[in-house]
């Protein structure tokens, strides 16, 4: 194992060795705290505007596991990488169209995916997830299976993307970081703008040898799906992510329709006649409550732990990142079931 120092007053969450067991920190802490980056450890992409799904995410995965002790827990955030902030408002090519880069999109984190394996000094197994997936199984159940000689292992995305395009699903990867050595995040990022790397390919993972590429269960990866079965669940519809219900939209649609290629000549003028998240609306409710559920159940133990504190939600829903009604939500939402049992009773789902 090796280890960094993580300065005084962070607001991260940190796991860190001391005796047997695994302490975790969150908010602010003593300066100089040793922070050891363990053989197996997953990662949480995030921006500012998804932090506090970020730190559910993070919680969700210790509080779910019976081997807690065996991975960390490091949360990596757009803020922290100079690299995204230099490129604020240049063009770089996505499906082969030149787009705006905005670091205040609700997704501009999606890059940081591809940073584990230096993180990790290429060794060692990491998972990396987005911060709308929050853990219902055993991580290290994923961890530690055997990838039959794969450098990546992940699922298919659904819909078109997935039909047509055969893009992969990189927000869920289990990474053997030894056989990524060719991943340097900041220099394909930086390709981008250059118009050398198109954003699409590259995070559906179209730039590796396919044989280096295994699949996993869809459980692990479940697109708003929540059954007995779902061992992640990916509240990958951004429109209606729980915790949004009634803001207004701040991520930018796809300008690329294969389908019905119309409909993105109308994405496009109505980008470049009104702006960029014009006439895009506001997020919706889930449709499946037991979503809902989970996510504020999951919150207001991080609240009770203090995990997550009062303040910190109540700035980000003044920055309209987080539903302005969140703690009336949280008021009425039902206390999940404890850990070691599933969380929510979805019998009948």
């Amino acid at each position: 194992m090796f280890h960094e120092w993580q300065e005084e007053n962070s607001n991260k969450a940190l796991y860190t060795i001391e005796g047997k067991g695994i302490i975790d920190y969150y908010g602010a802490t003593a300066a100089r705290i040793p922070v050891f980056l363990m053989k197996y450890c997953v990662f949480i992409q995030t921006n500012h505007k998804q932090i506090l799904g970020a730190k559910v995410a993070a919680y969700a995965l210790k509080r779910n596991s019976v081997h807690a002790d065996r991975f960390d827990v490091r949360i990596i955030d757009t803020r922290d990488y100079p690299f995204f902030a230099a490129r604020e408002g240049q063009l770089y090519l996505r499906d082969g169209v030149k787009r705006t880069w905005l670091n205040d999109d609700l997704q501009s984190f999606t890059p940081t995916r591809f940073l584990p394996p230096q993180l990790m000094n290429y060794e060692g197994r990491a998972v990396v997830i987005d911060p709308d997936i929050f853990a219902v199984a055993d991580i290290w159940e994923l961890l530690s299976r055997d990838m039959q000689g794969k450098a990546i292992m992940c699922r298919m995305r659904s819909g078109p993307k997935g039909l047509v395009d055969r893009c992969m699903a990189s927000s869920v990867m289990l990474l053997d970081c030894a056989r990524l050595t060719h991943w340097q995040a900041e220099q394909t990022f930086n390709a981008m703008f250059d118009f050398k790397q198109d954003y699409m390919p590259w995070i559906c993972l179209k730039n590796e040898e396919r044989d280096s590429i295994g699949f996993f269960e869809n459980e692990w990866n479940d697109f708003d799906r929540l059954t007995p079965a779902t061992k992640m669940l990916h509240v990958t519809r951004r429109r209606t992510q729980p915790w949004k219900a009634g803001l207004p939209i701040d991520w930018r649609p796809a300008e690329k329709f294969r389908l019905f290629p119309p409909l993105a000549w109308v994405m496009r003028a109505r980008r470049k006649l009104f702006g960029e998240y014009a006439l895009l609306g506001s997020y919706k409710e889930h449709p499946d409550q037991n979503q809902t559920d989970l996510f504020f159940g999951l919150l207001k133990e991080c609240l009770e732990q203090g995990i997550v504190s009062e303040q910190m939600v109540r700035e980000e829903m003044q920055q309209n990142h987080v539903r302005h009604d969140a703690f009336e939500i949280l008021a009425k939402t039902p206390a999940l079931a404890p850990p070691g049992q599933p969380p929510l009773n979805l019998s009948a789902a």
